[in-house]
């Protein structure tokens, strides 16, 4: 039952859209601010579309709610989203406002929510997710989410048990939440590059949940995602509802429960994204032939991952996560493991953190810098305000002085590029530092104009002595 203080609450946060806009400015969280202000109970008193589809979990919640939103487009649908907001309560009140009429009613046939997951003890108990997706859950910023069992026992302690779950079956951290609640699982089949023994500095679970003792695993991906069980017990991964397979990234095909569809990128992340989405959409009834239709109509934001070719060079802009440990190793091992030569521009640096508290360096030590330390990899160049950190780290790593280049400024960055002809120039940037990647992209493609010219010079000077 919506109250008179609902809708003052939603026309004064209306108003406060239009003055944000007036003023030029984006405002993602303070609608919400003054909307919860007025009525703490906005959200419960909403309502919402007829499907509140929800996505949360440490990596890869931004890339799977969008490519979701892109489908139910490209599909007809009108979609509430906060993709172009905060995550937490202040910006899912403020995604609400801006779908709503003055009278209350949403325009939307649906809603595509990415959600905190340590905020959702304060949103599920005023908005139940018709369906929520937990892609995986690992080790994060310590400032924030702590160990991974900690927002396990979050989403747990606040699941509503209506909401259906859609989680990763390789994931026994993410598989494990909320075991009365209904839900279905997905997984990836054993791949040429899974391994037994943990490589990564970080694995977030050794230990058998019910007996404690020693886990096995039969296939491993990466940290603590793969198969696994327990000797002892005989405690296991869940079988999956959506099995992955026959996976090729040179024709960029994968095969789910027998359906062939379309990868949108080779990394092990990304596959594992579009799997999500390929459950989340079956078991929202679209047919295998319908899900890869609007596959096909849809790519991976640009802003996280883009590919430019410029003089014979492959210019590569790659959000590798900030503060978070997993995300860039995830990252650093794919920029490695690709053919040719490369160089790295690192800078995943905390801007907003440098205007608003102090940030914590530990993730830098939990993350496998080691990945970096390859032969094709001929020049790091270190740069921002934690550039020194990254220097120590890489040094850390073993990597030779001269295969590292230090440089306090990011737009400086491009200057100490080597520039080895035919190779690949790989950005890795933070959250925050979206923009900024693309302006040193900007400065990279004009450094490598700069050297062509000088090498034109150089090859006329010649001619002319010749002459």
């Amino acid at each position: 039952m919506r109250s008179v203080t609902f809708y003052i609450a939603l026309w004064m946060a209306k108003l406060a859209v239009i003055a944000l806009k007036v003023t030029g400015h984006q405002g993602t969280n303070f609608p919400g601010k003054v909307v919860l202000k007025i009525c703490p109970d906005f959200l419960r008193m909403a309502g919402g579309p007829e499907k509140i589809l929800g996505v949360t979990g440490t990596n890869g919640k931004t890339t799977v709610c969008n490519l979701l939103i892109s489908m139910f487009k490209a599909d007809g649908k009108k979609v509430l989203d906060n993709n172009k907001g905060s995550n937490t309560i202040t910006g899912l009140c403020t995604a609400f406002i801006k779908d709503m009429t003055p009278g209350g009613k949403f325009k939307s046939d649906l809603a595509v929510l990415e959600i905190d997951e340590r905020s959702s003890r304060v949103v599920f108990p005023m908005m139940a997710p018709t369906m929520l997706l937990i892609n995986n859950l690992t080790r994060d910023s310590i400032m924030r989410n702590g160990h991974p069992e900690y927002i396990s026992r979050i989403l747990t302690n606040s699941m509503p048990p209506e909401t259906k779950l859609l989680l990763n079956g390789d994931d026994l951290i993410a598989s494990s939440v909320a075991p009365a609640n209904p839900r279905k699982y997905f997984g990836i089949e054993s791949m040429d590059t899974d391994v037994e023994e943990c490589i990564n500095l970080v694995n977030d679970l050794q230990i058998c949940p019910n007996c404690h003792g020693l886990l096995k695993y039969t296939n491993r991906r990466y940290h603590h995602i793969g198969r696994a069980y327990c000797p002892n017990c005989g405690f296991k991964s869940p079988e999956c509802d959506y099995l992955a397979g026959d996976i090729d990234t040179v024709s960029m095909r994968m095969k789910v429960n027998g359906n062939s569809y379309r990868l949108l990128n080779d990394s092990v992340f990304n596959i594992y994204n579009v799997l999500a989405v390929v459950a989340y959409m079956s078991e929202l009834g679209y047919t295998p032939e319908q899900i890869e239709g609007l596959l096909e109509k849809t790519e991976i934001v640009e802003s996280r991952y883009r590919v430019e070719e410029a003089g014979g060079y492959r210019i590569i802009r790659q959000m590798s996560k900030d503060r978070n440990a997993l995300g860039s190793s995830r990252a650093f091992d794919y920029v490695s493991s690709q053919p040719g030569d490369k160089e790295i521009i690192l800078m995943m640096n905390n801007l907003s953190d440098a205007a608003e508290w102090s940030e914590n360096t530990c993730w830098l030590y939990d993350c496998d810098f080691e990945f970096l330390n390859r032969e094709n990899i001929r020049n790091i160049v270190a740069t921002g305000p934690r550039a020194r950190d990254y220097y120590l780290r890489l040094k850390m790593a073993g990597i030779d002085d001269d295969r590292i280049s230090l440089v306090d400024d990011e737009l400086s960055a491009p200057e100490a590029l080597k520039l080895y002809q035919g190779e690949s120039i790989y950005i890795l940037f933070g959250t925050d530092s979206i923009e900024l990647s693309e302006k040193v992209s900007g400065m990279v493609k004009k450094q490598i104009e700069s050297a062509a010219k000088a090498t034109d010079a150089g090859a006329n000077t010649d001619e002319g002595r010749k002459d």
